[in-house]
């Protein structure tokens, strides 16, 4: 474990740092698979809110 010693005479233990990398952009086919995602996500939320107001409409 790496300590520091402060004037104080106090000793500070650091965390050991993850190692780092560096993210690499989306291809063209992730990219595309995003977008697919995306519109099937928004068309299944449209029809659940489109449910709920027709539901919450009907009268017994």
């Amino acid at each position: 474990m790496p300590y520091t010693k402060e004037d104080g005479g106090r000793l500070n233990n650091f965390a050991a740092e993850p190692k780092t990398y560096k993210a690499e952009p989306p291809s063209k086919t992730e990219q595309k698979n995003y977008i697919i995602l995306g519109s099937l996500a928004i068309l299944l939320i449209a029809g659940l809110v489109t449910v709920a107001v027709y539901a919450s409409q009907v009268t017994p």
